[in-house]
């Protein structure tokens, strides 16, 4: 469907033919005192997560992608791949790790996840802000070693490290940042 840069708004999926699935970030209609108006955006490829600045002449046609989204929740995994199901249809769905990318790290069984497709291909997925995890692998906390701001690794449910503080240990339940992959605090 096409659409005009005049019509462009924040989280619109557009499909720039050579270069792929892009998300707009942010954008800015300029009108000079010499010349066309313009449109100067701010970019990010829905698969790898790159930013661009494009600018686009006022009035451009450019083509929308409609990208579907679907409740679904994690399953298990089979193999190398993650099988979804679908919460309103019961399907099940594989996904390889490539369109899922950072998310795999905060993946659980039984988690809720937004899967996104377009043209029937998962492109990507929106996980909650923040997750539960146990931790797996970690350095003992020692007593009275609360020195402010001092953090050591330590290995998630899923494989993924993060930094805690001092005082967590394994078996504690932490809370995640899905979108910085930091810690927030315990659970």
């Amino acid at each position: 469907m096409a659409v005009s840069t005049n019509d462009l708004k924040n989280g619109m999926t557009l499909d720039l033919a050579k270069e792929g699935l892009y998300s707009v970030v942010e954008f800015q209609h300029v009108k000079p005192g010499k010349g066309g108006a313009f449109v100067r955006t701010k970019l990010k490829n829905v698969r790898t997560g790159a930013v661009i600045e494009r600018t686009f002449r006022a009035d451009e046609k450019l083509e929308q992608a409609i990208v579907d989204k679907s409740d679904t929740q994690f399953l298990f995994r089979d193999g190398d791949d993650y099988v979804f199901m679908d919460q309103s249809t019961y399907d099940q769905t594989t996904v390889s790790p490539a369109s899922l990318g950072d998310a795999i790290n905060f993946l659980k069984v039984g988690d809720p996840a937004n899967l996104q497709t377009y043209l029937d291909e998962v492109i990507g997925i929106e996980l909650p802000a923040s997750v539960e995890l146990t931790v797996t692998e970690t350095e003992p906390g020692v007593q009275g070693d609360r020195v402010s701001g001092a953090r050591k690794s330590a290995t998630l449910e899923t494989g993924f490290v993060v930094q805690v503080p001092l005082f967590v240990n394994e078996g504690d339940v932490i809370k995640v940042d899905t979108r910085t992959g930091e810690y927030i605090t315990r659970a």
